[in-house]
C-alpha cells in the first residue's frame, strides 16, 4: 500500500492581529500538492493577511503553519522563499526604477553568486513573457499596467516555487492581459507547482482554480469546488454593488456579459449630444515623452457637453498617460489642453480640480478606517461655506449650518449611488467594486463638470460590472457632467458611449461612434 502524501500547506487555527485588532480568527486551511486554490472575499476579509503569515511576513498570534512537512509558524519570509514558499505580491510589485532586466535578475538573490543560473533564469523568464523580452532595456516604472504585473509574475517563478501564492492576478488588467496571465499560470500548474491565488473576480477564479475558498472578516465561510460555488448566492451577494441582482442568479458570471445586462444599459441610453454642442474638454496635438518613448503621441480629440466618450486601446497604448496630462500630474512636452475654453496645460493638479475636473484612478486612494459617509463628506471639504476651526470647536451657527448643508449633500450621494447599506461600513471591508463606487461618489462631491475615469470595472466581479452601467448612466443624467472614460469592458462601454477614441502606441487610429471604432480594421 502506497504511504499518504502529506498535504504542501496545512493551517491549523492561525490568528493573525495588527497589534489590538484581530483580523483572523482561528482560520484552517489544508492545500494539497497540485492544487490551484482561488481564495475569494471582500477587501479587508483577511485574505492578504493570510498570505502574509504563511509566507513569514507575519507572525501568527496563535496557531501553527506547516509547510512540505516543516513547521514553518513565524519563520522570517526569507528563509520560507528559500524552501520553495513564493509570494507574488498585490499591486506594486517591481522596482520602477530598475530595467526589466535588473528587475529580474535581483530577483534571483536567492542564488546571486551563481552567475550563469541567474542568467539562464532571467533568459527562461523572458522567454515565458515574450513583451517582456521586447523591453528588457526599458524601465519598470515605464511598463504598462499588463506588462508591470508579467514582470512581477515573472520576478517570482525564477526561484523555483513549489507553492505560488499570487495576490490579485487580475487588478485593473485588459482582458487579453488577463488571459494571456492565465495561460502563464496554468503552464506553471502543469509542471507541478501548487497555486494559490488571491482574486476579486469570479471570472479568474472560475477559470483558475479547481477549488475555492471565501473568506470574510477574518473567517472562512465556504470551501469547495468552485462549481459549488456558483450555487451560494448568499456568499456571492455579499461582494457585488447594489444592482447587481438585476441579472437572474441563474446566469453564470464565467460566461461573461449576459444579454440581459447589455440590454438593461442599452434601455437607459439617453440621446447623444448633437456635433453642435460645446466642447467642455480638448486635447490638441499632445505629445508626452518618456525618454525616447512617444506615451501620447500628436493626439487630438474633442468631449462635448453631456457626452460619454470612451477611450480604448491595449495595455500601453498610453490611455492612462493621456488622463495623467490632462489632469495635470504629467507635464505635456507638445500641444495644448483646453478645459471649457482656457488653456490648462500649464495649470497644476488642484488648479484643474477646482475648475470642475474630476478624475478617479485605477486603484481608488480611500481612507479604510472613516466609514463609507465620513469618506464622502472629506471629499466636501472644499465646499464647506465656512472652515474655521474655532467655529467649529465652539459650534457657532455658521459652522453648525456649514456642516449640515454638507451631510445632506452626502446624503443625496449616497442615495443616488446606491450606498445606503453601506453607509456606516469601513471602506476597507468594502469590495473592490464598492470601493469604486465611494470613490466616485468622492469625485461628484466636487461637482465636477468634466469627469475622467479609468478602468472604473478594473478588477471587478463581471456582475458588478453589469450594474455599473446603469450607474454611471444615472450619474450623467443627474449631474449632466461629461464623461471620458477608459475601460476595456466592450459590452459595458458600447452600451454607455456616444463616441470612441481607440490609442495604438499613443496615436489616435479610430475614432467615430461605437460600431466605427470597433468595426475599424486596424482595431480588429
Amino acid at each position: 500500500m502506497s504511504a499518504v502524501k502529506e498535504p504542501i500547506l496545512v493551517c491549523e487555527g492561525v490568528d493573525v492581529s495588527y497589534g489590538p485588532v484581530q483580523v483572523l480568527f482561528g482560520l484552517d486551511l489544508t492545500i494539497d500538492s497540485g492544487e490551484i486554490v482561488a481564495l475569494l472575499g471582500t477587501n479587508g476579509a483577511g485574505k492578504s493577511t493570510l498570505l502574509k503569515a504563511v509566507s513569514g511576513l507575519l507572525k501568527p498570534k496563535a496557531g501553527s503553519i506547516r509547510f512540505n512537512g516543516s513547521d514553518i509558524t513565524g519563520i522570517a519570509a526569507h528563509r520560507t522563499a528559500s524552501m520553495g514558499l513564493i509570494q507574488m505580491p498585490g499591486g506594486k510589485g517591481v522596482f520602477p526604477q530598475m530595467s526589466v532586466r535588473e528587475n529580474l535578475r535581483l530577483a534571483c538573490w536567492l542564488f546571486r553568486d551563481d552567475k550563469s543560473r541567474v542568467e539562464e533564469k532571467v533568459d527562461e523568464t523572458l522567454e515565458l513573457f515574450p513583451r517582456l523580452k521586447d523591453r528588457f532595456k526599458t524601465l519598470a516604472g515605464d511598463l504598462s499596467g499588463g506588462e508591470q504585473q508579467m514582470l512581477t509574475l515573472g520576478m517570482a517563478l525564477v526561484n523555483e516555487p513549489k507553492l505560488l501564492m499570487i495576490d490579485e492576478l487580475s487588478l485593473g488588467l485588459a482582458p487579453t492581459i488577463v488571459g494571456d496571465l492565465i495561460e502563464v499560470v496554468n503552464t506553471i500548474h502543469r509542471t507541478g507547482v501548487t497555486i494559490i491565488v488571491v482574486e476579486q473576480s469570479i471570472n479568474v477564479a472560475l477559470t483558475l482554480a479547481q477549488r475555492a475558498v471565501f473568506m470574510e472578516k477574518g473567517e472562512f465561510r465556504f470551501t469547495g469546488s468552485t462549481s459549488e460555488l456558483l450555487d451560494r448566492p448568499d456568499i456571492l451577494r455579499s461582494v457585488f454593488i447594489a444592482g447587481a441582482s438585476a441579472v437572474p442568479e441563474s446566469q453564470s458570471p464565467s460566461a461573461g456579459p449576459t444579454k440581459s445586462a447589455v440590454g438593461l444599459v442599452k434601455h437607459q441610453r439617453r440621446p447623444a449630444p448633437g456635433l453642435d454642442a460645446p466642447v467642455v474638454l480638448e486635447c490638441r496635438d499632445v505629445v508626452k515623452r518618456f525618454g525616447g518613448i512617444r506615451a501620447v503621441d500628436d493626439v487630438t480629440l474633442q468631449l462635448r457637453d453631456g457626452e460619454i466618450l470612451g477611450l480604448i486601446g491595449q495595455n500601453g497604448a498610453g490611455k492612462t498617460t493621456l488622463f495623467d496630462c490632462v489632469s495635470g500630474y504629467h507635464r505635456v512636452d507638445q500641444g495644448h489642453i483646453l478645459l471649457e475654453g482656457y488653456d490648462i496645460t500649464e495649470w497644476q493638479p488642484h488648479e484643474r480640480a477646482r475648475s470642475r475636473l474630476g478624475r478617479s484612478f485605477q486603484e481608488a486612494a480611500l481612507y479604510p478606517s472613516l466609514t463609507v459617509g465620513e469618506t464622502i463628506a472629506t471629499a466636501m471639504e472644499r465646499h464647506l461655506a465656512n472652515r474655521d476651526i474655532f467655529a467649529a470647536a465652539l459650534a457657532a451657527p455658521a459652522s453648525y449650518e456649514s456642516e449640515l448643508a454638507a451631510w445632506t449633500r452626502v446624503d443625496e450621494l449616497v442615495e443616488l449611488m446606491g450606498l445606503g447599506a453601506f453607509r456606516d461600513k469601513l471602506v476597507g471591508e468594502l469590495s473592490t467594486g464598492s470601493r469604486r463606487i465611494v470613490e466616485l461618489a468622492c469625485i461628484l462631491a466636487q461637482s465636477p463638470s468634466v469627469l475622467l475615469l479609468d478602468e472604473p470595472s478594473g478588477g471587478v466581479a463581471q456582475k458588478e460590472t453589469e450594474a455599473l452601467g446603469p450607474l454611471l448612466m444615472r450619474v450623467q443624467s443627474a449631474t449632466k457632467c461629461a464623461i471620458m472614460v477608459i475601460e476595456h469592458d466592450m459590452p459595458l462601454l458600447t452600451s454607455i458611449c456616444d463616441r470612441m477614441y481607440c490609442l495604438e502606441l499613443g496615436s489616435v487610429i479610430a475614432e467615430g461612434t461605437p460600431a466605427e471604432v470597433l468595426d475599424h480594421p486596424r482595431v480588429i
